[in-house]
């Protein structure tokens, strides 16, 4: 192949984000020079916290450029390379997604053997989604066996690993909110104690009914009224791992929640933010671990596919909407 097509940021979005925001262009396949890989990718990822990389703003992570392509996690075959220890042939995990084919330097890519696992699961369970379930629950809310546990956006790639895992490690009773009646069930096949749709009512109530007793840890990847809710359940001592935002994301306005933290005081809840970039030192336990459960069959992920690279908008679009069952990847 001699072009490339790759997508790029056309206008920041004002609120949520439309079609017009994006460009598709097409670039021809580059050529690497010493030390670098060209990589045909084959799967890309699309994440929440993208949508805060498209507003003009600092933060954690630089913003994506205007006129310029987006990045995120990859996962494709090196079809040129003059890096040693890499070749033609390999398959690599990387962060230029958004694209056909992408030029990084060697040390930006990590080989993966995909005989152990299907390759996109280097971007869901065995990947980032899954160390930030990991990470999240038993080192920054520091779970402990027999205590209960609340995962919002319980459905998605991160929170349906959180569940699991927290079942896994011991904990007594696991709870989880989704945004569908299908959703919900699809949480109580996953091992979910407990689970409720959050448009059925005020999520405090139906927190409160499906953990009469209170709960120990809350994972946050909504925010907002969920985060006001677990924050009146929380037992003393309770953590917060704070994950996402995503009921914020595309809001013009402050939000409205949560109002009751100055519970926070009186029962001594930790409440704390965390990047999974942050805890890279856990990567090869969890690795060790999740690999074991997956193949005992004692977890399990879902993917959500979308075709072609000219998609990829659709399908981040579709992850703001809460469209996806698991992790929403992009078959380039």
């Amino acid at each position: 192949m001699s072009t490339n097509r790759e997508i790029h940021l056309a206008s920041r979005p004002q609120g949520w984000p439309t079609a017009e925001n994006f460009r598709l262009v097409t670039t021809e396949v580059p050529t690497p020079g010493p030390g670098q890989i060209v990589v045909r990718n084959q799967f890309m990822s699309v994440d929440p916290y993208m949508r805060g990389r498209m507003n003009d703003v600092k933060s954690y992570v630089p913003p994506f450029q205007l006129d310029a392509p987006l990045d995120g996690g990859a996962i494709g075959e090196v079809v040129a390379s003059e890096a040693e220890g890499i070749k033609p042939g390999d398959t690599v995990l990387h962060g230029l997604g958004w694209r056909e084919y992408a030029l990084l330097d060697a040390k930006a890519a990590r080989k993966v053997d995909p005989s152990l696992a299907p390759v996109s699961a280097y971007l869901s369970v065995l990947g980032m989604t899954g160390l930030t379930a990991y990470a999240g629950l038993l080192d920054v809310a520091a779970m402990k066996p027999g205590e209960t546990v609340f995962v919002s956006g319980a459905a998605g790639a991160v929170g349906s690993m959180v569940g699991q895992i927290a079942k896994l490690r011991g904990a007594s009773r696991v709870i989880g909110s989704a945004g569908s009646a299908a959703k919900v069930e699809r949480l109580k096949a996953l091992g979910f104690d407990a689970a409720f749709d959050y448009h059925d009512g005020p999520v405090r109530e139906s927190l409160k009914a499906a953990a009469p007793d209170g709960i120990d840890v809350y994972f946050d990847n909504v925010g907002s009224e969920h985060l006001e809710a677990a924050i009146s359940a929380l037992n003393l001592h309770g953590r917060v791992a704070i994950c996402g935002m995503i009921a914020q994301y595309n809001s013009s306005e402050p939000p409205a929640a949560p109002r009751n933290l100055a519970l926070v005081i009186g029962k001594r809840l930790t409440l704390r933010g965390f990047l999974v970039g942050d805890h890279g030192h856990l990567r090869d336990q969890f690795v060790q671990e999740m690999s074991g459960w997956l193949r005992d069959g004692r977890i399990s992920y879902d993917e959500t596919v979308v075709d072609g690279i000219e998609n990829a908008p659709a399908a981040f679009l579709g992850v703001l909407r809460g469209e996806n069952l698991g992790k929403m990847l992009v078959r380039v």
